[in-house]
């Protein structure tokens, strides 16, 4: 991915989120831009509006991290766009390479240990992926809740092919515009974090080439930090599930997360994971006679 590009385009679609009203300037009159203009970003960051231009068509190496916490302070960015902003610039300085982890096999195994850990929990969903949204491994409650993604793929279930291609998430994510836009924002922030991973690229690619609303996410530059809050899903054989979330980096492979859903106690989601549970058992008694 072309960093200048990234860049360009990243501060541009920030600037076009930030009304004037939230930057607190005054408005008169007609404006010929949704959000804020560049000399108004420059005046609020406290540079002149030739630099701030230069900066937003993407020369962004060797900048201070002044210069850039200013930006992220006029632009209102969150902590995942602040992040994302120090990530591209690292990249355009080559910083960036000493922090991205080494490329993995393509045909990557779970560690018996890893397996034997998810495995240890047993009354809740557990799973394990990587930046590009794979599923790498789950323990059994686990498969069980994403049986949909396991049973409609030649390979390895990816988060991202299933949300825009597989016609089953349209009933799995109640909020399918919800769960299509938190996909998107994860896929862009690891397209920050190492944009030369060929595999995100691919995928990228044909996700792009094969689906409108992925195409029209992935143009407006969102991104996000994916660490705990509530899903909401709609399994085949156990209805709602209200799921709390945390997700957690593998010390041993930092690029690998885990997630662990949680119902709350006493909840109709308690005793549906208890049937889902009785029901993936049944399964796997069935797919043993066989």
């Amino acid at each position: 991915m072309d960093n200048r590009v990234e860049v360009r385009e990243f501060l541009t679609s920030r600037r076009a989120k930030i009304t004037p009203e939230r930057a607190g300037i005054p408005v008169a009159g007609q404006r010929r831009v949704p959000g804020l203009r560049r000399s108004e970003v420059a005046a609020l960051a406290g540079m002149s509006v030739e630099y701030y231009a230069k900066l937003e068509r993407g020369t962004l190496a060797g900048v201070s991290a002044g210069v850039l916490d200013a930006i992220a302070r006029a632009l209102h960015l969150d902590d995942a766009e602040r992040a994302h902003l120090l990530r591209l610039a690292h990249e355009a300085d080559g910083s960036n390479a000493i922090l991205r982890t080494r490329r993995r096999p393509k045909q990557w195994t779970v560690r018996p240990s890893l397996q034997w850990s998810l495995d240890a929990i047993t009354t809740a969903p557990a799973i394990v992926g990587n930046n590009r949204l794979d599923l790498l491994a789950a323990n059994h409650l686990g498969r069980a809740m994403y049986s949909d993604h396991y049973s409609n793929t030649g390979g390895q279930p990816n988060f991202a092919r299933f949300t825009f291609l597989d016609s089953a998430a349209r009933r799995f994510y109640p909020d399918w515009d919800l769960a299509a836009d938190m996909t998107v924002a994860n896929l862009r922030t690891a397209a920050g974090k190492d944009p030369h991973d060929k595999g995100l690229h691919d995928l990228v690619g044909e996700l792009s080439t094969r689906s409108d609303d992925f195409r029209r996410r992935w143009g407006a530059h969102n991104v996000r930090t994916h660490g705990t809050g509530v899903k909401h899903f709609h399994h085949h054989i156990v209805g709602g599930l209200e799921l709390a979330y945390e997700s957690m980096d593998l010390r041993a492979e930092p690029d690998l997360t885990m997630t662990l859903y949680t119902a709350e106690p006493g909840s109709p989601t308690e005793d549906a994971l208890r049937l889902l549970a009785s029901w993936a058992a049944h399964n796997q008694q069935h797919d043993h006679r066989l």
